[in-house]
């Protein structure tokens, strides 16, 4: 059975730094796409990024590109998100997620999931 699971969430002052990790049993990482998503009190759940088969292919959000890293170490089941230059609308609950397509941007496309780990903000 899969299972994700996230950590590295917390509180921090606008302009730091968070990785967030995901933790994942099986084989996941090495034969899903995966992305990270997010969702804020009374919003949906939005894309922030992905990465797909081939290392070098990963997709961001415009609201978190060249802010955000997405990246995945295969050898010790993890994935991570590098956050950079956070600011308060990044504040929210983010979700790692397996997809069997690579390029996906739905909540739909997305098989597995993470519990979410909290990432507040403050300004």
């Amino acid at each position: 059975q899969v299972q994700l699971v996230e950590s590295g969430g917390g509180l921090v002052q606008a302009g730091g730094s968070l990785r967030l990790s995901c933790a994942a049993s099986g084989r996941i990482l090495s034969t899903y796409a995966m992305g990270w998503f997010r969702q804020a009190p009374g919003k949906e759940r939005e894309f922030v990024a992905g990465i797909g088969w081939n290392p070098g292919s990963t997709l961001y959000a415009d609201s978190v590109k060249g802010r955000f890293s997405i990246s995945r170490d295969t050898a010790k089941n993890t994935m991570y998100l590098q956050m950079n230059s956070l600011i308060p609308e990044d504040t929210a609950v983010y979700y790692c997620a397996g997809s069997a397509y690579s390029g996906v941007v739905s909540t739909s496309g997305y098989n597995y999931w993470g519990q979410g780990t909290q990432v507040t903000v403050s300004s």
